[in-house]
């Protein structure tokens, strides 16, 4: 008797999505490449005239209306001229293709091309376009409503809950989950003693790294937008600015360097949208969430369990104490008042 034995995960033959594509949206000459397996495999996908990135979600990290939520929010951003990756409609003028796949129903969506290449360092009006591309792409999402019910990013979603689920994976370090626990308490008080009631809300990037936005000359192009969710606008510009805290931490640049950068960031963000002085004081602490949020992620996907061992998890915790050693109680300092 001929037996498929189960799988939890299967990595899907490109030339099998070649005449896929070419199917579903009549394009010839199809070349399909995997680039990346991870919560969403990604493969670049070329012609002999256009190249466009496919993303096939993983069945246990992605539901069809979680994926449908990003391709709304990609679609409206395109329309209003945002430069970001937007998914393509094939010729039945749909934007998330279904596959059978060993281990079940999986969905896959073909992207736009981001032309130009990841940019670890960038320049004055790089910074300034960056800042500027974000704040229209912040216009668009704090007016939109989605169709389906994104998650958010709250003090529960990114400290509270996070840290819970993280507390086997601190049973040999437990001196370093006390301190996790106390310094969340300190941010809950802060957050509690802070007017937070103006704060812009919108659907947030959440992963503002220069491995998410591609450069050509001085023009941006942003993607994966896949842990997009509803929160405060200004997460969006605290993950940029985890990006600056890193290069410091680990010598690329200098403090001033960064508070620069940061200075031309904010000047092209503020061209196209306000952000107020209280939003921005709070970045050291809001970064915390950052931290906890994609830890816990990882305990939750087979594929990043090696970042729950305990070199890894010490790495975390050395970042977390710089960041509250180093920036905590620092907003009249010049690197977080610009």
């Amino acid at each position: 008797m001929n037996h498929i034995f189960p799988a939890v995960y299967s990595t899907l033959c490109p030339v099998a999505l070649s005449s896929l594509i070419s199917m579903e949206y009549g394009l010839e000459e199809v070349q399909c490449k995997l680039l990346v397996r991870g919560v969403g495999d990604t493969y670049l996908v070329e012609t002999s005239e256009h190249r466009f990135i496919l993303r096939a979600y993983r069945s246990s990290h992605r539901s069809f209306s979680q994926i449908k939520d990003e391709v709304e929010l990609l679609l409206a951003l395109k329309d209003a001229d945002v430069s970001v990756s937007y998914p393509v409609k094939n010729i039945s003028s749909e934007t998330i293709l279904k596959i059978n796949a060993v281990e079940g129903e999986r969905y896959a969506v073909l992207f736009s091309y981001a032309h130009g290449r990841v940019m670890p360092q960038l320049n004055e009006k790089q910074l300034y376009n960056l800042g500027n591309e974000m704040a229209r792409f912040h216009n668009v999402s704090s007016d939109l409503q989605l169709s389906n019910e994104r998650w958010d990013f709250s003090s529960e979603t990114t400290l509270i809950s996070p840290l819970k689920n993280l507390r086997s994976v601190f049973k040999e370090i437990p001196e370093d989950y006390a301190w996790l626990e106390n310094k969340v308490a300190q941010i809950q008080v802060k957050l509690a003693q802070s007017d937070t009631s103006g704060f812009s809300k919108g659907y947030c990037h959440f992963d503002f790294m220069p491995k998410n936005f591609h450069f050509e000359d001085d023009s941006v192009t942003l993607f994966d937008f896949d842990f997009m969710g509803y929160g405060w606008l200004v997460n969006d510009i605290m993950t940029f600015w985890q990006y600056l805290m890193l290069e410091v931490y680990t010598g690329k640049i200098t403090d001033k360097a960064a508070n620069d950068s940061l200075d031309t960031f904010l000047k092209g963000y503020r061209q196209s949208r306000f952000v107020s002085d209280e939003e921005v004081a709070l970045i050291p602490y809001l970064a915390f969430g950052f931290w906890l949020f994609y830890m816990n992620f990882h305990t939750t996907h087979d594929q990043f369990s090696v970042f729950t061992q305990l070199p890894h998890v010490k790495s975390y915790i050395r970042i977390l104490k710089n960041i509250a050693e180093k920036y905590w109680e620092k907003e009249s300092s010049e690197f977080m008042s610009t």
